[in-house]
């Protein structure tokens, strides 16, 4: 059974950065004959979720500090690196860089860099949580998009809920252009952060076409390497020297961030995407909690109220492709009923 292009957003970051590790699927992994285990993967989502969210959390802390591409940088050369010394050792760094579709992985990874570009520029001007809470919109953005360019039949149900989403994302962002909130930087983070929503389900899409024919270590690899490249090609609008502290936070992003998917990759492994998927909202949580007791900061009610609209369309999207995809499982395993009359 095909997986519904709405639930693999799960396997990107920022809810879609690369990770690094063993591939979760595809021809050369042997994993694919794991035994399911539904509660280790929906442990190992929210584990992942803790880790996302303590790299956001890093970002938000040295944000004002730190230069947005030096970030960046920092985000992706501990992957890449990781990701260059696990396939040398396992002698399959060479394969790696073998492509068909070269001009696909340079897309893709356009989007995706400009997706963290604007998350991370994001969180250095909103609330934790308010940026977890936006982000959500990825799944929304990603049901659009299946039906405008890849064709794919979305309902009266599913769009309902899609509106449902967008209209909790007008609410959130509501606060920012009327007057009352934290002034303009707040609002252009917030708008930033959409962006970066809608960016990565592009970067979903591409990642569904890319993988007919690339395997998992390709896009990891050709993704990481850009990504590095065109973070360190911002040294010449001028980096800082961190202090000792800030140069832990830098690391802290590289490491949080890809022990993040290398978890969500493996939750994956253990149970479909449409068990483990509902809790990575456990986010939502771990950010309020640590934007209030770390960072000081708590989102306006108007906020949470927009969530609870958008943390409620994506489930129902979610379950409704899930059973979508029991149905089109049902029609496959169906006999076709005899062509002409009855014989005997």
């Amino acid at each position: 059974m095909r997986e519904p292009l709405a639930w693999r957003y799960l396997r990107l970051p920022e809810a879609a950065i690369p990770c690094f590790g063993p591939p979760a699927a595809g021809p050369e992994s042997a994993d694919f004959f794991t035994p399911m285990n539904p509660f280790l993967g929906i442990l190992l989502c929210v584990l992942s979720t803790i880790g996302f969210t303590l790299m956001g959390a890093m970002v938000r802390y040295i944000g004002d500090r730190v230069p947005v591409g030096e970030l960046v940088f920092a985000r992706n050369f501990v992957v890449l690196a990781t990701l260059a010394l696990v396939l040398g050792v396992r002698g399959k760094l060479i394969d790696a860089f073998r492509t068909k579709n070269f001009r696909g992985h340079l897309f893709r990874s356009f989007a995706n860099i400009a997706s963290i570009f604007c998350n991370f520029s994001g969180l250095a001007r909103i609330p934790l949580a308010e940026a977890t809470a936006i982000g959500f919109a990825t799944p929304l953005f990603t049901v659009v998009l299946a039906a405008t360019f890849l064709g794919e039949t979305v309902r009266l149900w599913r769009w309902s809920a899609v509106l449902v989403g967008f209209v909790g994302v007008l609410v959130m962002l509501s606060p920012h252009f009327g007057g009352a909130a934290h002034g303009t930087q707040a609002a252009f983070g917030a708008v930033l952060v959409l962006i970066s929503a809608l960016l990565i389900a592009v970067v979903t899409a591409q990642i569904r076409h890319l993988s007919k024919t690339e395997t998992t270590p390709t896009l990891l690899l050709y993704y990481s390497l850009f990504a590095t490249i065109a973070s360190l090609g911002t040294l010449y609008w001028g980096w800082v020297l961190p202090s000792p502290g800030d140069f832990l936070a830098l690391v802290s992003i590289g490491v949080f961030g890809g022990m993040a998917q290398t978890l969500i990759t493996e939750s994956l492994r253990y149970a479909p995407a449409s068990v483990v998927a509902p809790f990575g909202y456990a986010s939502m949580l771990w950010s309020t909690l640590i934007g209030y007791v770390w960072l000081g900061e708590l989102p306006a009610a108007i906020v949470f109220a927009g969530a609870a609209l958008v943390i409620g369309s994506g489930l129902f999207v979610i379950w409704r492709e899930h059973q979508l995809g029991l149905g089109r499982t049902r029609a496959k395993e169906t006999p076709a009923p005899p062509v002409g009359p009855p014989v005997g």
